[in-house]
């Protein structure tokens, strides 16, 4: 496979146009800013076929939206996908789908509910008990209530969803990952960069209660752990990365968003656009380097502005939640 140009004026150039359309947000985030990139030099190679043959990969949240192309991008490459969702019949419809786009028995359905705990650990228990290498898992499943919910464990719902369920499902499976090279994948949300790491409310019970800030609260939460969780499953082989979809055209989107999604509806992203740098993050070689945010097949800041950079301490007393409320040992 062969990469785009590193240097030279062109790919100068490349960069900088690249960097202009991500700082401006608005036109990065849209269709046109996959479709301005997409035609760059310095954008990456696509996965060649059959990439992903032999290998498997389970997708959370995969009954639809994002989470179901995905699958269907996947089985695209060769890979035996995984369906982790809260609802099998409709896992079984999409299951269907990937079959007929690729072949016979290519998607499996497992349910799980990722809000809560007890329900991760029968489900990792349930897949390690196939014996099956993983190499990838993808942390998909998502929600954005409008009003504050809570988990089993009594946690607010999408730092439960986003954050505590992901990290748990991991730390389970790594000896599935390890099996494989494994690459564990969060798909996290440009609206992080609105929000500070809660660290100090991080289940949002001060304050007056938003969906749209628990949600992001939670998004910037997933990109803040990426390096403790890249530090602590390298020695394992297992690598961790967060991908930005941009703005993208998805059930879930107009259910959460609805005057956002209707008054940008001309220019969001195909749900196939949306899924491209999670695709490629798994089917890429060699790997890319773990730890990082991407958008774009391009590594990201995870901070663009002062006040939502965390403090050291803040990030490790986020950590420290994140394995107390999960159980996990330091």
């Amino acid at each position: 496979m062969t990469g785009p140009p590193t240097g030279g004026p062109a790919a100068a150039a490349s960069r900088a146009l690249d960097s202009v359309l991500d700082r401006t947000v608005a036109p990065g985030f849209t269709a046109l800013g996959h479709a301005v990139r997409r035609r760059l030099p310095t954008w990456p190679a696509d996965p060649g076929p059959g990439a992903l043959a032999g290998r498997h990969v389970a997708v959370t949240g995969a009954s639809s939206g994002l989470g179901r192309r995905t699958a269907l991008d996947l089985a695209a490459l060769g890979a035996t996908v995984h369906l982790v969702v809260r609802d099998p019949g409709r896992g079984e419809r999409v299951a269907a789908e990937v079959d007929a786009a690729s072949r016979p028995g290519t998607a499996r359905v497992w349910r799980c509910d990722v809000a809560d705990l007890g329900s991760v650990r029968a489900f990792s228990d349930a897949f390690l008990a196939s014996d099956l290498p993983l190499r990838g898992l993808v942390h998909n499943a998502g929600a954005l209530p409008p009003e504050r919910t809570e988990s089993a464990q009594g946690h607010e719902l999408t730092a439960a969803l986003h954050v505590l369920g992901p990290v748990l499902m991991s730390e389970l499976l790594l000896p599935a990952l390890a099996a494989d090279t494994g690459r564990v994948v969060l798909v996290t949300s440009g609206g992080m960069y609105t929000q500070p790491l809660p660290a100090h409310d991080p289940d949002f019970e001060r304050g007056g209660y938003t969906g749209a800030v628990a949600y992001a609260r939670s998004k910037r939460g997933q990109v803040e752990l990426l390096p403790v969780l890249a530090a602590r499953w390298a020695p394992r082989g297992v690598s961790v990365h967060a991908t930005h979809p941009g703005w993208a055209a998805t059930p879930g989107l107009d259910a959460s968003l609805p005057r956002f999604a209707a008054a940008l509806r001309p220019v969001l992203r195909s749900d196939a656009a949306g899924t491209d740098t999670t695709t490629w993050v798994l089917a890429s070689e060699p790997a890319p380097e773990s730890g990082r945010l991407w958008h774009d097949r391009r590594v990201r800041p995870t901070s663009v502005l002062r006040r939502t950079r965390p403090s050291a301490e803040e990030r490790d007393r986020y950590w420290a939640w994140v394995r107390s409320a999960t159980g996990l040992e330091d």
